[in-house]
């Protein structure tokens, strides 16, 4: 474990690096530039308030805080996955040149569009007080589905950017997992609905919308401790996850340069 340690902090100048550059990728050629992280969102909730309130018949005026808080969590976790998937194989060239522990390019991916997300936040925050949804003592527990949800992306982004080296195919299955995973975790409706039906079960299974429904009770300013499941449940899933993706990766990482 030193030895890990040690390599990290000897790397962290390159660590920042790339974080810098995938930022500054992210919005090269926009002319909106960072603001669009907070553009996108706004705009997006628009749409999917109007289309759900009217098909759910959706009166609560709050509505849009609810799709935009899993909107926004949802929309980290994809994305972060999908580019630390690709992280390898995109610097290549450079892994061929130089020595840099690999594992920096899909953590460097992670961190990047976490920051973005916590940027996005500033959105959330303006709607949820536009709206009469005020923060709370409460709203300060956001902290720990936050932290799951960096886990958990971490997690599955060093298995999928393990797997991707070998089975290029895996960008197509991965983008229709997450409109799988999207569905299921009620983003856009009400859980109810699923109990309804007996179907509830597939909520109780996806530690993402366990993060999302956490992250929910907080920006309401209610307390998430009342179903500790809904905590336990996704932060040791990610934890698990994330030590799987580590091994993953550290067993094939030498295997790398045959493929890229």
């Amino acid at each position: 474990m030193k030895k890990y340690i040690d390599s990290f902090k000897k790397y962290r100048f390159l660590l920042r690096e790339l974080v810098k550059k995938g930022i500054k990728l992210k919005y090269r050629r926009s002319y909106l530039g960072i603001i669009w992280t907070l553009l996108e969102p706004l705009m997006e909730m628009a749409v999917l308030s109007v289309v759900f309130s009217a098909m759910y018949g959706k009166k609560d005026r709050a509505f849009p805080v609810y799709i935009l808080t899993g909107r926004l969590l949802y929309s980290f976790f994809s994305q972060g996955t999908k580019t630390a998937m690709r992280s390898i194989r995109a610097n290549g060239g450079m892994i061929k040149k130089v020595y840099v522990p690999k594992y920096m390019y899909p953590l460097s991916c992670v961190i990047f569009n976490f920051i973005i997300f916590l940027i996005s936040l500033i959105v959330l925050a303006a709607v949820a007080t536009v709206l009469g949804v005020y923060p709370s003592l409460w709203t300060l527990t956001a902290i720990i589905p936050l932290f799951t949800l960096f886990l958990l992306t971490l997690g599955v982004g060093m298995m999928l950017s393990t797997m991707a080296v070998f089975f290029r195919d895996l960008e197509y299955l991965w983008e229709v997992a997450l409109m799988l995973i999207m569905y299921t975790c009620a983003i856009f409706y009400d859980p109810s609905m699923l109990a309804k039906t007996h179907t509830d079960w597939i909520l109780k299974i996806n530690p993402l919308y366990g993060t999302i429904k956490t992250f929910r009770d907080a920006v309401y300013g209610s307390s998430m401790f009342t179903e500790p499941y809904w905590i336990v449940m996704p932060l040791v899933f990610s934890f698990v996850t994330l030590l799987l993706g580590f091994w993953m990766f550290k067993k094939n990482q030498d295997k790398f340069i045959l493929h890229i």
